[in-house]
């Protein structure tokens, strides 16, 4: 009976989501290949500073994936980066953007083809409550990308 009842509970778990960061990516590598391809095709950079075990930045990643508007929005004005800072895994490039990741993950940050630092974005004010909502982003990502 015992082991009926923890297989039971083993089966009710939510399935383990796929990953989202590179855990072994150097940071300074990935912005450099976003940069480089920001400047060919004019669009600003848009760095997500999170780690696999945050439930939040799945949150937004699904998001930014599912809906229509979000998607086509990033694609036209941004390259986007996921920097994992699980266990201070690129501190280095954290302190380099003023340690974004003191508002918790995900944290966004916003830089121009040039690598200028635009903006730093907490996610949680991106946030209606159990989940981010569609027009705040949306709103956050037309008001940061390139002027055409």
């Amino acid at each position: 009976m015992k082991e009926l009842l923890l297989l039971g509970l083993l089966l009710a778990q939510p399935p383990k989501p796929a990953p989202l960061y590179d855990e072994k990516a150097s940071g300074a590598q990935q912005i450099e290949k976003a940069l480089a391809e920001a400047k060919k095709s004019k669009k600003n950079v848009l760095l997500q500073f999170g780690a696999n075990w945050c439930h939040w930045c799945h949150k937004l990643h699904e998001l930014c994936e599912k809906d229509p508007a979000i998607a086509a929005e990033l694609k036209k004005s941004f390259v986007v980066v996921l920097i994992d800072v699980n266990q201070k895994h690129n501190d280095d490039i954290n302190q380099r953007y003023g340690n974004p990741t003191k508002f918790g993950l995900p944290v966004i940050v916003v830089l121009d083809p040039a690598g200028k630092q635009l903006w730093t974005q907490d996610t949680g004010k991106l946030e209606e409550r159990d989940h981010h909502d569609p027009a705040k982003v949306l709103a956050f990502l037309k008001e940061w990308a390139p002027k055409r």
